[in-house]
């Protein structure tokens, strides 16, 4: 591990303090004109979140009704009922069930797998970087605000389910996580540039709890009229 990864881990509270840590809880807010393309549309009310943090596995609920949650892995997919009566289901290898979202509008079982990886993907940043199988390399600094912001692309093992194999994360001078770029291949083909706020110390884990995924434009920038997805977490909670 590179001495600037071991500085933003350690920005971002700490290998050691992540390593003791099982998992987070917390409710989330989230829509955008994503979910409505894929004909997922999101309402405004709030959900709950149950994330493991050194394996790939989720909970949301509820999950297309009160009494319904999903339950992600890398190689599954379920809606469930709140007593663990599996609903329906998909199984299949990562790249199976990341390819099925890409034949045209969701259905609900894809629309959970995209939140489970996706949401994983965002509250395991950076530490993801630490786990095996997983690359890292720095990048030019980026010229986006005056003295620039550490650049890191990460290249992510297969079996791991995320938005892309490739993905580049941007740190400011106080390797304080501000931007995500990664490629979006399930929902229109397109490079997204996340900005993430509102930062938050939780149980010794520095996180932002906003963030605001548009397309990506040719020159490297956001194209602000396109907001695809907007995320607000809170009452989070380590353990």
């Amino acid at each position: 591990m590179s001495t600037l990864i071991e500085q933003i881990l350690e920005a971002h509270g700490g290998l050691r303090r992540w390593n003791s840590l099982t998992k987070v809880e917390l409710s989330i807010v989230s829509g955008g004109k994503l979910f409505d393309l894929q004909g997922q549309p999101q309402d405004g009310k709030p959900r709950k979140l149950e994330i493991y943090l050194h394996e790939q596995r989720l909970s949301m609920t509820p999950y297309g009704g009160p009494d319904k949650k999903t339950n992600f892995t890398p190689e599954r997919i379920a809606i469930e009922s709140l007593g663990g009566q599996v609903l329906s289901e998909r199984k299949g290898s990562v790249s199976e069930l990341h390819n099925h979202m890409q034949g045209g509008e969701w259905d609900a079982l894809d629309r959970a797998y995209f939140n489970g990886y996706a949401n994983w993907t965002y509250l395991a940043t950076p530490f993801f970087m630490a786990m095996p199988g997983v690359q890292c390399s720095e990048l030019p600094t980026h010229p986006e605000f005056t003295g620039g912001w550490k650049a890191i692309r990460v290249n992510f093992p297969p079996e791991m389910a995320t938005h892309s194999a490739v993905q580049d994360l941007y740190f400011d001078k106080d390797l304080r996580l501000r931007r995500h770029d990664y490629l979006i291949d399930v929902a229109g083909h397109f490079h997204a540039a996340q900005y993430v706020h509102d930062y938050a110390t939780i149980d010794g884990i520095r996180l932002p709890t906003k963030r605001r995924a548009s397309k990506r434009g040719e020159n490297h920038q956001p194209i602000k009229e396109e907001l695809m997805v907007h995320i607000d977490y809170s009452d989070i909670h380590y353990s």
